[in-house]
């Protein structure tokens, strides 16, 4: 409650949708209904625990002022994409475009480093470090983006529309902070919260943080495990070869005690039976 993560916009702005979050109204604004929001943040955690244990990408969407700092943070904390400045239209619909351009200021990158720019006029250095500072600023939260994430976690459904909209038509599973200005059901999990209030964004993102964390670390530890078990058979396949060969030369070691030495004398066999006389 000291975060203000309950107070919700003023009662003339609201969404009929909202009503099932809403606890009361004071002083002619909205209150969340915070037991709703611990209810619905823990879904949200544990759905997005299970993307991030599966290996794929959740992207963080923060364009608002007082997110951007927040989102970068945490986004940057468990190594996911994010994008905190202007959405650019078909980033996820048209994201093979979006993919050159990012290829082209990590080209442009790779040129500061090893020596070509010095090979070049100052016009095209400026040229090239300004296109870099610019395309750094948008693309640099999905650099290392290969593919279309699988979540969207949005701050404020309402300003990230566009984002919204577009991962919506490509089928990608949504997250977002719902104000009672907004409408739960554009998202597939909505988090009832205060979208305006920077510890209210802070409160929320760090907990979704903190999830996603936690589901990288287990598919850290099953991959360990995976890799153990992996060692341990061929551990076993290893040592049952090894039996195996030690028992063959043990038994060839005792066929060539028992066989014949060359060379060696013939032992006579004593005749048991009767000698018989010439008729």
């Amino acid at each position: 409650m000291e975060a203000g993560v309950h107070f919700g916009h003023l009662k003339k702005k609201w969404n009929p949708k909202m009503l099932p979050y809403i606890f009361a109204e004071k002083k002619g604004i909205h209150i969340i209904d915070l037991n709703k929001t611990t209810e619905s943040l823990q879904e949200a955690s544990a759905a997005l625990k299970q993307i991030a244990k599966s290996g794929k990408k959740i992207m963080f969407v923060g364009t608002k002022k007082q997110a951007k700092e927040i989102v970068t943070e945490c986004a940057k904390r468990v190594s996911m994409p994010f994008v905190t400045e202007r959405w650019l239209g078909g980033m996820l619909t048209n994201f093979n475009t979006v993919r050159k351009s990012v290829k082209k200021m990590q080209s442009i990158e790779k040129m500061l480093t090893d020596g070509t720019f010095d090979s070049i006029t100052k016009k095209e250095r400026l040229t090239l470090a300004r296109d870099k500072d610019k395309m750094e600023k948008v693309l640099g939260g999905i650099a290392q983006l290969g593919r279309v994430p699988a979540a969207l976690f949005l701050i404020d459904i309402g300003h990230e529309h566009i984002a919204l909209a577009e991962a919506k038509k490509l089928g990608i599973t949504t997250f977002g902070m719902v104000d009672t200005n907004s409408d739960p059901n554009k998202v597939d999990f909505a988090i009832p919260s205060n979208d305006d209030a920077t510890k209210s964004i802070a409160i929320i993102v760090n907990y979704i943080a903190a999830a996603i964390a936690e589901g990288l670390v287990e598919r850290q530890a099953a991959k360990d495990e995976d890799v153990e078990e992996v060692t341990s058979d061929e551990n076993e396949k290893k040592a049952a070869r090894i039996q195996a060969e030690a028992e063959i030369e043990a038994s060839r070691g005792r066929g060539e005690k028992t066989a014949r030495t060359p060379g060696a004398p013939k032992r006579r066999i004593p005749n048991t039976g009767r000698r018989t006389g010439a008729r």
